[in-house]
């Protein structure tokens, strides 16, 4: 037979909370090893760079956690629309995003002032891809929301804050001339605070249930 309700909140509330576990294991590490490296100048060293050396296992296990968020973030959005609101391309590209970012964090990118390396190259498509394919599924998730009634007064903050980092992304790769460790900090910031957002809205309860 055929959906035609929202799933109930028991199936979505734990995919909701496993996101928001993933995304503050993340945040966690990536805060943590901006310290713990002195070595590396902050504003100046892409994430990439602390994938190397010291602590580099630890942040590649944050990557692998925020994929996993991605995932299930997915999943519960996808079951708390109607399903005339829903839709598996925003469920696709978080996936393509969670396994491009699963990539970067396997593929060491090129050393600073070496000569370029295969597994650099692959590291940086994955991680621009990584980049826009979950912007793309956060604009498309946003989107559906103005198809369903009980989430559509969350459809402009949702959308502005998603297309915000849309052309973050687009910015981070055209514009040179700020410090590049920084910028890039920035809009990871801006994308993980969306996706955080978008998991605590699941996770407190349906807008059905007030």
């Amino acid at each position: 037979m055929e959906e035609t309700s929202p799933r109930p909140m028991a199936q979505i509330r734990p995919a909701a909370a496993g996101a928001l576990i993933g995304i503050a294991l993340f945040c966690a590490i990536g805060i943590a090893v901006q310290f713990l490296r002195p070595d590396l100048d902050w504003l100046q060293a892409p994430m990439s760079f602390y994938l190397r050396g010291a602590y580099g296992y630890w942040l590649q296990a944050g990557y692998f956690a925020l994929a996993c968020a991605m995932v299930a973030l997915a999943y519960a959005y996808y079951g708390a629309l109607t399903p005339r609101a829903r839709s598996g391309a925003p469920a696709l590209m978080f996936a393509l995003a969670a396994i491009g970012l699963c990539v970067t964090a396997a593929a060491h990118g090129n050393p600073p002032q070496r000569a370029p390396t295969l597994e650099g190259w692959v590291h940086g498509t994955s991680a621009q891809a990584a980049f826009l394919f979950v912007t793309t599924a956060m604009l498309l998730q946003a989107w559906r929301l103005r198809g369903d009634p009980a989430w559509r007064a969350r459809f402009a903050l949702a959308f502005g804050w998603a297309a915000l980092c849309f052309a973050a992304v687009w910015a981070l790769s055209f514009w040179r001339d700020v410090p590049r460790g920084l910028a890039q900090k920035i809009v990871i910031a801006l994308i993980v605070g969306w996706l955080a957002l978008s998991a605590a809205w699941l996770r407190r309860a349906s807008p059905r249930r007030g």
